[in-house]
């Protein structure tokens, strides 16, 4: 385990930490030397994370969580702040997206659980964490979003919807907050082998990116000295993961 002096001891929080990139994120932060409370749905797959965690020194706990309930969130607030003592970084990973499909067939429960989980979710989120992170060190939030909040396409009308909207508030908070000394940043990935890209489309897995390569461009945004903010960052596969 090693660590870095930008990160060394700093109390982070991320969500949709069981698997994937919030997986990927929560132990880059935690080789950095962080502190880290990992949440998701799923125990079992947070226990692995925080046995694997403390397995090369580092330190980190698992608060089980759904974050469409606001009481969940409450309760989900209130634990980490125990078990952190305060919290300096918000990494907003979780998310999801629907089978892709046309909007007017869409249920109106899908497309609404869709807004909730990608968007409602860490907006009331960092609503909740805010006083915290006005007393954090070197504040930092980091909303994963994607590049369908970028460019929207057919057969993903919500989702695309819920992370246009995660970069609009992000971009208004930065505004809100930025004298506070909290930088806030966004990372907008294009296609990542993760589960959430089923299996039966026709593109290249190889080609996609990896979850490290997120998690690696988080730490790049929050390793920026308190005199700069990483405002955006896209990632895009560097060839194209679409097969001909």
């Amino acid at each position: 385990m090693t660590s870095d002096a930008l990160l060394h001891a700093r109390a982070a929080l991320v969500t949709g930490g069981g698997r994937g990139i919030g997986r990927a994120i929560a132990l880059a932060l935690a080789r950095a030397g962080a502190t880290v409370a990992v949440t998701a749905r799923s125990a079992r797959e947070l226990d692995a994370v925080v046995t694997e965690v403390t397995y090369t020194g580092g330190r980190a706990h698992a608060i089980v969580a759904d974050l469409t309930d606001d009481a969940a969130v409450a309760t989900l607030v209130t634990r980490a702040r125990a078990v952190l003592g305060g919290i300096d970084l918000l990494v907003h990973n979780a998310g999801g997206a629907p089978p892709h499909g046309d909007f007017a067939r869409a249920p109106i429960a899908t497309w609404d659980r869709t807004l909730r989980l990608n968007l409602r979710a860490p907006m009331l989120l960092t609503h909740h964490l805010l006083p915290d992170l006005r007393r954090g060190t070197e504040p930092a939030i980091v909303f994963v979003a994607s590049i369908a909040g970028m460019t929207g396409s057919a057969g993903a009308a919500a989702y695309s919807a819920a992370k246009f909207g995660v970069r609009g508030f992000a971009q208004s908070l930065f505004e809100e907050v930025r004298e506070l000394g909290i930088r806030v940043s966004v990372i907008c990935p294009g296609f990542v082998d993760t589960t959430l890209i089923p299996s039966n489309r026709k593109v290249d897995r190889a080609r996609m990116l990896r979850s490290d390569d997120v998690a690696a461009a988080v730490l790049f945004a929050l390793r920026t000295t308190s005199t700069a903010a990483c405002a955006e960052i896209v990632l895009r596969p560097q060839r194209s993961p679409y097969v001909r």
